[in-house]
């Protein structure tokens, strides 16, 4: 399709949102670029990165390559999404340990809206979808309950943490940063993204394209073969991951690193009146509003042609 620049700064924000989704355990950046309407064009635009493009580029040159590669697309989205992740990552680590009520409800009325948009993409409900859509949700509740590990050190455990955790990113419901709590990844990640350890940044982005490359060419393959049953799955993914981004939790049991910094292990939703502690409902009621209409103006702007 025939884009102007415009169209590739949109492509940009999108991506922008996309990684700051993305940096917080509990959100997925895959929700945005599917309520975006970007999902599938990146999904196909992954899987096609094989021998065949590099042939290409050897046989027909750098310009034909390129056009192959939908490559002003996934650049125009890797910036924003790259820029977005190592930026917010930050600001997600101090709003998690401040305002922890405050940022999860926004996120809370984001997945709540996506779930609504992704679902009714699904042209026919019927038996299988419906089973698929309890599968989805069941998973991913799973998935949500499941105690973080203590803090994963090893270097090279990035590139197994990478490749993981980025099939949960490119998913919508359960983020890649989540996955990386969970695998006891996402401190040391954290961590060598805050100090520049270029080592270990290496070693977790060569795991998480391996993990990309190979996971792309499955969604793809669903997408052509099952798509109502593919969309349903996701649509209860998204739906089981409500758990993890309850803004009102209770932690259960804590990790102490060597330097005595706890971290929470295992968490449970409680009601926010029972809460203990500020439960600030009143601003969390306010920000669930602006998350859901958050993904409204993002579906706005994906049903728009780009």
């Amino acid at each position: 399709m025939q884009r102007r620049l415009i169209d590739y700064l949109v492509i940009s924000l999108k991506g922008v949102a996309m990684g700051a989704a993305d940096a917080v355990p509990g959100v997925s950046g895959g929700t945005i670029a599917f309520i975006s309407g970007i999902y599938e064009e990146l999904i196909a635009t992954i899987s096609n990165i094989n021998l065949h493009l590099f042939k290409t580029l050897f046989k027909e040159g750098i310009s034909s390559f390129w056009k192959q590669l939908n490559g002003n697309f996934i650049l125009s989205l890797l910036l924003g999404i790259v820029v977005s992740f190592v930026s917010f990552m930050r600001l997600a680590k101090y709003l998690l340990e401040y305002h922890p009520v405050l940022i999860w409800s926004f996120f809370f009325g984001l997945i709540i809206a996506s779930i609504y948009f992704v679902g009714k993409q699904i042209t026919k409900w019927h038996l299988p979808t419906i089973l698929a859509a309890l599968l989805g949700a069941a998973i991913a509740y799973y998935i949500s309950t499941l105690p973080a590990l203590g803090n994963n050190e090893n270097t090279y455990f990035l590139f197994f943490a990478g490749a993981i955790a980025i099939c949960a990113m490119i998913l919508p419901g359960i983020s890649g940063s989540f996955i990386l709590v969970i695998l006891g990844a996402y401190k040391t990640l954290s961590d060598a993204l805050h100090d520049f350890d270029f080592k270990k940044i290496i070693i977790f982005a060569g795991g998480a394209l391996v993990g990309l490359l190979s996971f792309s060419h499955l969604l793809k393959w669903l997408f052509k073969h099952y798509h109502n049953i593919t969309l349903a799955v996701l649509t209860g993914f998204i739906f089981g991951s409500l758990n993890k981004v309850w803004p009102w939790k209770e932690t259960l049991t804590w990790h102490t690193n060597s330097k005595g910094l706890k971290t929470p292990l295992l968490e449970e939703s409680v009601s926010p009146f029972s809460f203990n502690g500020d439960n600030q409902l009143i601003l969390a009621i306010i920000l669930m509003f602006l998350g859901f209409f958050t993904i409204f103006i993002l579906e706005r702007i994906g049903s728009k042609k780009q």
